[in-house]
């Protein structure tokens, strides 16, 4: 597996390069994202509540 270009420069390379592309690779890793996130916000929201509760006497 050897430099994909005549030369070792920018200057031969003519748009950006995506492994990804034309595969299913960038739906699957935007999904896990999201669910990360989803959890994340989540959690946050319910940690949060709980600390309020106990502030307010709840």
């Amino acid at each position: 597996m050897g430099f994909p270009y005549s030369e070792v420069s920018w200057s031969v390379v003519d748009g950006a390069m995506f492994i990804g592309w034309g595969s299913s690779l960038p739906a699957i890793t935007t999904a896990i994202s999201a669910v990360i996130c989803l959890w994340v916000l989540v959690e946050g929201n319910r940690s949060e509540h709980k600390r309020f509760a106990k502030f307010e006497g709840k």
